[in-house]
């Protein structure tokens, strides 16, 4: 029996091939749409989840059952001694605490140890792969957990979204301040960080919007992580709702403004779709975790 695996869900933006590559199992979260249960990637697409958001179908997110959370917990424990438990942030879903409530219990205490990382989609991945570097080291689970959330702060991601409508249908905005904004050509940025998703910008355009998003990162690593960065020890993401093209074009982007760097990009969730729409465009860092 191996020591330790990782489980997370699918906020986290990891598709079944990914998982495979990289040996983690991800829990298919539900959504509800027009009132009827789909579970990521499992039961509908991405094509489909967008065709239906964007022809104006009700689209929630709900929690997954506790059923299901024991499920992947067991077949995980089938195969490792102990799971770090990886799901979306505490600070934008309840299911957090819901597996840390589930994992204080027999037979899962001491063997399940769920990680208030307080990341999700690329963010998260990232913090899987320093995880798994941390496995390798020879780290106890225990001490992976501790050292991820005493690092858990030190990540940024902002998104540029193409609309305010989907924003408007989750409640973070009026309905007039939506209309105005879509008159305007407005498109807001987003920070997201370990608690909430906030607009911290409203650009006339998207062309600005991605520009803006560029500098504030750069601002970002000459200041808040200057030396995480000027050490090398700072991955940069990338994230997206948009199509393979565009994201490929904003990936050349943040190249193109800090030469020399790999870039780590990923899907956005659908969770986080919910709120963005598709075609936005994410750009943050992650720092690797000291211990």
């Amino acid at each position: 029996m191996h020591s330790i695996g990782i489980v997370t869900d699918s906020h986290s933006g990891i598709d079944s091939a990914l998982a495979q590559q990289l040996g983690v199992m991800v829990l298919p979260m539900p959504f509800y749409i027009n009132e009827e249960c789909y579970y990521e990637e499992s039961t509908i697409s991405r094509e489909e989840f967008f065709r239906l958001q964007e022809s104006g179908a009700s689209v929630t997110t709900s929690q997954p059952s506790p059923a299901s959370v024991m499920e992947i917990w067991d077949r995980a424990l089938a195969v490792y001694e102990k799971i770090l438990y990886m799901p979306i942030s505490s600070g934008l879903s309840g299911s957090c605490a819901a597996a840390q409530a589930l994992a204080a219990d027999e037979p899962y205490a001491g063997r399940v140890l769920v990680v208030d990382h307080g990341r999700v989609s690329t963010p998260l991945v990232r913090m899987i792969l320093d995880a798994q570097e941390l496995i390798r080291d020879g780290l106890t689970a225990e001490e992976i957990r501790d050292i991820l959330e005493k690092h858990r702060a030190d990540m940024v991601i902002y998104l540029g979204v193409q609309t305010l409508e989907y924003l408007k249908r989750g409640g973070r905005i009026t309905p007039a301040t939506a209309a105005l904004g879509t008159l305007l050509q407005i498109k807001p940025v987003l920070q997201l960080d370990t608690q909430k998703l906030d607009a911290i910008k409203k650009c006339h355009g998207f062309i600005k919007a991605k520009h803006f998003m560029l500098e504030t990162l750069r601002h970002d690593l000459e200041t808040r992580f200057k030396e995480q960065y000027e050490a090398g020890e700072v991955h940069l993401l990338a994230a997206s709702s948009a199509t393979p093209e565009e994201t490929a074009e904003w990936i050349g982007d943040i190249r193109a403004a800090f030469p020399g760097h790999d870039v780590l990009s990923g899907n956005l969730s659908l969770g986080i779709c919910c709120h963005t729409g598709p075609g936005a465009l994410g750009i943050g860092c992650s720092c690797r975790p000291k211990y």
